[in-house]
């Protein structure tokens, strides 16, 4: 779903909209897709290529409140699954995002595809696509707003469809990767029904690195970094950093360029489950009013070999 809703003379007063990183109130801009903290631990959500680059079966399960105390903050349930076939060469999967912001919530449900090519002994590009639908709903009657006889604050929209499609390039190996995707090729007008107030899709350019050093036998660092590039919109970068101990617990921090900085925790759970955390704290004047974003996520992994869990796990 998207980050923001802008209406005719700004008459929705929630919160959320107030403090919006866009400027223009006089018409409906286009819509920001999802941030997520932990990035490197929910790669198919952002990129299709991920899908099937794992040993075996894994399924990601993730919640995030962001900013805590604000009425109709946004607030993401995300659940994904994916696995590489028998020939290790495809790569079969879906995810569903459900995306609620103030009175509206969208519901994302995409299959996600991927073809794997070694272009080395140690190097593999992988290729990917995905296709889905989102259904949108707006209920007004969950906002405060002046004008009651606004015809756009008295409609309300109930179960549209809309189609997706995206593609992605993921090229890794055991100890680093770079993807670039874009999740969805398919624009949507939102309100084409009133030509004064037209809210439109933007095509998103997401790009994703990084590398893990072995600083020891027990002590691995990976850097990484997620960009995401829209027309109309700022650019907006994470770069983290995070240290995984004896294979078992892993310690960050991230900063998101002119946003929030974030502390992130995770812990290998048995062989199979992997649970991380991750707290933002805005930096911009927005902290005033907010008591900072919470993201949980949980990983399910179920090795095609066990053997390779003890091993040495690629930490992405």
């Amino acid at each position: 779903m998207k980050n923001l809703y802008k209406f005719n003379n700004c008459h929705l007063f929630w919160a959320i909209l107030v403090i919006s990183t866009f400027a223009n109130c006089n018409k409906l801009i286009a819509q920001q897709e999802a941030n997520y903290t932990q990035y490197m631990y929910n790669t198919m959500a952002l990129n299709p290529a991920y899908t099937g680059t794992v040993q075996g079966l894994q399924a990601n399960l993730l919640y995030r409140n962001q900013w805590v105390d604000v009425e109709g903050a946004p607030e993401i349930q995300n659940f994904g699954l994916h696995s590489p076939l028998r020939n290790e060469r495809i790569g079969l999967g879906f995810h569903v995002i459900n995306d609620k912001i103030g009175p509206s919530s969208e519901l994302e449900i995409n299959g996600d595809f991927s073809y794997k090519l070694k272009t080395s002994y140690s190097s593999t590009l992988a290729l990917g696509l995905n296709a889905g639908a989102r259904v949108l709903n707006i209920d007004w009657s969950k906002g405060r707003f002046y004008d009651q006889d606004d015809v756009l604050l008295n409609d309300n929209i109930k179960n549209r469809w809309m189609p997706s499609l995206g593609a992605g390039a993921y090229f890794y190996s055991d100890n680093w990767y770079l993807g670039l995707s874009v999740p969805n090729f398919i624009r949507s007008d939102y309100y084409s029904d009133v030509q004064e107030a037209v809210l439109s899709d933007r095509i998103h350019y997401y790009v994703i690195g990084g590398y893990v050093f072995d600083l020891s036998s027990s002590l691995k660092f990976k850097p990484a970094f997620f960009s995401r590039i829209v027309s109309g919109a700022p650019l907006s970068v994470d770069i983290s950093a995070n240290f995984l101990l004896e294979e078992f617990l892993s310690l960050g921090a991230s900063y998101r360029w002119d946003d929030s900085v974030s502390f992130l925790a995770g812990f290998q759970i048995f062989d199979s489950f992997f649970l991380g955390y991750s707290f933002d704290y805005t930096t911009s004047d927005f902290r005033k009013y907010n008591n900072g974003t919470h993201e949980v996520i949980l990983r399910y992994t179920l090795l095609n070999d066990p053997g390779k869990i003890n091993s040495s796990p690629r930490f992405f």
